[in-house]
């Protein structure tokens, strides 16, 4: 078997490589346009050409600029050096998968510079080199040829294919060396060469039935390569009528687009020969990939068909070959041109090639804000677009170069309005129907200082309480910057006048940053009832803005002052508080005033006047808005002269204050009778409130010491109560030191007395009894008597006494002496003494408390303080004359107790009869 056999040299590449560069450095100007002309299959970073240098840049400046390719296929293989400005390769590029069999082919692109910026086209051609062998389809072809056939017959062989163009491409086929076929060419309707087998001898199967023939084709370049096929013939009996197509060419146009297994076309074919020899079968002759993937055909029927989706954008037309083989090996060949017709499926495209945003509100109007590019990839009117911005924007549209478009600002920005903008652009084609495409574009807007702080008000009042709390907020300020960012943020501050005596920002201070404001102070309504201060707020932007605004501040009054009574003043001596008021004063007459101020404002300084004493009674009424006193009467006879009154001054704050006055009226017609009334009162003295305190103080200190007192009698009461003998209940004597008793043994009484008295309950026995004690009980065992107070000697007396004593006749106090009621005349009659309860009562109460006080030693001289307390209650008659023998009793009617005079120590007589338990009862308590 024969193998297809292909030269691929490459002998003299480098020369053509060595000529690519030279045509690179050629580029030429066309209408604008910039144009290079390369090689295909250039190395990689190979130089083209200086593109900046060419565009008549600074090569300095191209990086900066940002000088760059604006290409969908272009920058793939094609790549901008800034810092050299040199174009050069960036991938391989092979022209035929670039262009096919196209003869002319290039690289177009769009080199777009900013700062300013501008479009350049450029376009670079790829020459082709002789990169591709000649290649059949078929490595075999297979014929079968009738022996009848005679000379001079031809058989249409399989053209070869080469992808390159020009001289590069398929130029001449040859044909092995043998005896019986020659080859003929045969040029088709679109100028290409058919290779033929041309019979020149009669074929004789009987000597050789099959034939094996190299077909060999040749490009022109240089190298020459070479692409061959084995022909192989197969001799048969007689078949001598071709298959003829109706055509030689059929063309057709369907639309892209159009469905699948959609029939595109019907080819025929017709042989005269009979039986098998007439059947034909169709197929494509020569067919490439796109094709295979593109159309099929029916073998039998001739019925072309789609397989894919056609695009036109893709491949706008297909040239297929197909054949017609009879039964009896007979082939015959006809073209199918299959034209695609273009629709309207492609919708614009718009890219934004560069944009400029945020955009300063500065700008001027005019400044290109964005450059886009608008495509369509359908061609005719299909692809002819027209843009628009839709919408009302500050912007509008401008031609650039072929589809480029610049958008542009029509009049001076605001931030301060709109942040940024939505710009809408709108793409239309003209098909039918026509398609759209919006794309929209955001285009922010970058703030500059334009606008300076604004307070909502010129003037802003704040009122505050007085005697606020130093350091406390007391009002808020804020201003507006419509800027943004560092622009708008704002610094208050206190304007200092240099007018001003003491700076306002000795009285408050602000928060920089809050705008919060802080009283330093507290304030006095009294002294500073309002402030002006100069407020400034400052933005941070460069330069800085600033605005200015008045802060009222307002002191609002409280009631901290109590009413100053001016009239009459209480810091004059006290003739200033007198008043006469005539006697003969109608009712109603205006005796004096009172006049008061209060330093507060407002409701809190609305005085009323009241007097304290009861208006009903008293003889004067005062007016409770004026302050006037006047008199409620006429005056009485009977009525007293001298009049002291109370005048109470109220404000009407919350809590209500108040001052008083004291004024003495005296009521007369005469002065001289004024006199006396006034000379009778004591003068009045600075420390005469003080002295007032201090007796409150002192009184206070007295009732404490009297209470401590009398816990610590009581406590030690009870602890006596507990050690005490069965009759330590009836009296009770206190521990006499001996050294203590020639100290009062100079008078009159060689010893004290001490008295016990026994008080009964029962009122119906009215008997006093001072007990005489035995004469052989000695004084000193009177006074080393127990603690209980009762000596042996002295039980047993008190036990043999069995009826009570009777009263000493030196010692009887008649009826008439006792002091009597007021007015009452005292009768010479004798009976019992006192003549009533309450009397008796009394004198029970003072003589128990002479007798307390002997017993506690409070009295130096015994019973002496009981008997003055008795002879000043009831006269001087009533005292305990002293007898010689110290044994005299009292008796007194009315009660039941016995007074023992006896030197020493005293002891207590017990009393007769039942009434003993009942009396110890009572001492007790």
């Amino acid at each position: 078997m024969w193998k297809t056999q292909q030269t691929q040299t490459f002998k003299g590449f480098r020369w053509q490589v060595i000529l690519s560069f030279f045509f690179s450095c050629l580029y030429h100007s066309v209408y604008g346009q910039l144009h290079y002309s390369i090689f295909e299959e250039m190395r990689k970073g190979s130089s083209i050409g200086n593109l900046a240098n060419d565009l008549g840049l600074n090569i300095k400046e191209i990086s900066l600029r940002n000088l760059r390719i604006d290409s969908d296929i272009s920058d793939k293989y094609l790549k901008v050096n800034l810092e050299n400005g040199n174009l050069y390769v960036a991938d391989r590029i092979d022209r035929e998968a670039l262009c096919g069999t196209t003869e002319e082919c290039f690289l177009s692109f769009d080199a777009v510079i900013e700062n300013p910026l501008n479009v350049f086209h450029v376009k670079v051609d790829i020459r082709d080199i002789n990169d591709n062998a000649p290649r059949f389809v078929q490595d075999i072809i297979e014929l079968e040829i009738s022996e009848s056939t005679s000379p001079g017959v031809r058989f249409a062989l399989q053209n070869a294919e080469d992808l390159d163009v020009g001289v590069n491409s398929l130029q001449s086929y040859r044909l092995t060396a043998n005896k019986y076929f020659v080859l003929g060419e045969k040029t088709s309707t679109d100028s290409n060469m058919i290779p033929e087998l041309v019979l020149e001898m009669p074929l004789d199967r009987e000597k050789e039935s099959i034939h094996e023939i190299v077909l060999t084709a040749y490009d022109g370049g240089s190298p020459m390569q070479t692409g061959t096929t084995l022909i192989r013939i197969t001799i048969t009996d007689m078949n001598d009528n071709f298959p003829l197509f109706e055509q030689e060419v059929y063309k057709v146009n369907i639309n892209e687009n159009i469905p699948l297994n959609s029939t595109v076309l019907c080819v025929s074919a017709n042989d005269k020969d009979e039986g098998t020899n007439s059947q034909i079968t169709y197929s494509f002759s020569a067919t490439s990939k796109h094709l295979s993937r593109s159309f099929s055909i029916n073998s039998v029927s001739g019925e072309i068909k789609t397989k894919e989706n056609l695009d036109f954008e893709k491949i706008k037309n297909y040239e297929i070959s197909v054949q017609a083989r009879d039964g009896g090996g007979l082939v015959s060949h006809t073209k199918v041109l299959i034209q695609i017709l273009d629709e309207n499926d492609n919708a614009p495209e718009i890219s934004v090639t560069s944009i400029t945003t945020p955009v300063s509100e500065d700008s001027v109007p005019g400044t290109v804000v964005a450059l886009i590019k608008v495509r369509d990839l359908d061609s005719g009117e299909n692809g002819e677009v027209e843009c628009q911005i839709i919408g009302s924007v500050p912007f509008k549209l401008s031609l650039s170069s072929g589809n480029f478009y610049k958008i542009v600002s029509t009049r001076t920005l605001d931030r301060e309005i709109r942040l940024y903008y939505n710009i809408t652009v709108q793409a239309k084609d003209k098909g039918s129907p026509p398609l759209t495409f919006m794309k929209i574009i955001r285009v922010d807007i970058s703030d500059i200082n334009d606008n300076q702080p604004e307070f909502e008000k010129l003037m802003y009042v704040a009122h505050i309480l007085e005697n606020n709390q130093p350091g406390a907020s007391i009002y808020s300020i804020q201003a507006i910057d419509k800027d943004a960012g560092e622009n708008a943020k704002l610094m208050y501050s206190i304007i200092s006048n240099n007018t001003e005596e003491v700076p306002a920002s000795s009285y408050f201070s602000i928060n920089p940053v809050t705008g919060v404001i802080y009283a330093q102070r507290s304030f006095d309504y009294e002294h500073e009832r309002e402030f002006k201060i100069l407020l400034m707020a400052k933005d941070n932007g460069s330069p800085s803005l600033n605005s200015s605004t008045t802060l009222r501040i307002c002191i609002i009054d409280q009631n901290d002052n109590s009413p100053n009574i001016l009239y009459p003043s209480s810091d004059v001596g006290g003739s200033a508080v007198y008043d006469m008021v005539p006697f003969s004063s109608e009712q109603g007459s205006l005796v004096t005033k009172v006049v008061a101020v209060d330093a507060d404002s407002g409701h809190n300084s609305w005085l009323s006047y009241h007097l304290l004493q009861d208006s009903e009674t008293s003889h004067f009424i005062i007016d409770q808005y004026k302050g006037e006193i006047r008199t409620a009467r006429v005056f009485q006879e009977r009525d007293v002269l001298r009049h002291r009154i109370v005048v109470i001054v109220k404000d009407n704050g919350i809590p209500s204050l108040s001052a008083t006055v004291t004024l003495t009226l005296v009521v007369s017609d005469n002065f001289q009778h004024v006199l006396p009334e006034i000379s009778n009162q004591p003068m009045k003295s600075d420390s005469q409130s003080n002295m007032k305190i201090y007796l409150v103080i002192a009184i206070a200190l007295i009732s404490f010491l009297f209470m401590l007192t009398v816990m610590s009698v009581v406590i030690s009461k009870y602890r006596e109560s507990k050690t005490s003998t069965p009759f330590s209940s009836i009296a009770t004597y206190p521990q006499i030191d001996h050294s203590f008793i020639p100290q009062f043994n100079t008078g009159t009484f060689p010893l004290p007395y001490s008295y016990d008295v026994c008080v009964s309950l029962d009122p119906s026995e009215h008997n006093f009894a001072l007990l005489k004690p035995h004469n052989n009980v000695p004084v000193e065992s009177l006074i080393d008597a127990d603690d209980s107070g009762i000596g042996n000697e002295s039980v047993k007396e008190i036990a043999g006494v069995g009826q009570q004593a009777q009263p000493n006749a030196d010692w009887r106090i008649s009826q008439a002496q006792r002091p009597g009621p007021s007015g009452a005349q005292p009768a010479e009659e004798s009976g019992v003494w006192p003549n009533n309860q309450f009397e008796t009562e009394r004198l029970q109460a003072m003589i128990l408390a002479s007798a307390n006080e002997a017993a506690e030693g409070s009295s130096a001289l015994g019973g002496g303080t009981g008997t003055m307390g008795l002879s000043a209650r009831y006269g001087p008659q009533f005292t305990l004359q002293h007898l010689p023998d110290y044994r005299q009793n009292i008796y007194i009617p009315g009660t039941t107790a016995t007074l023992t005079n006896a030197a020493g120590k005293g002891k207590s007589a017990a009393p007769s009869g039942g009434n003993k338990k009942k009396s110890g009862k009572k001492e007790k308590k």
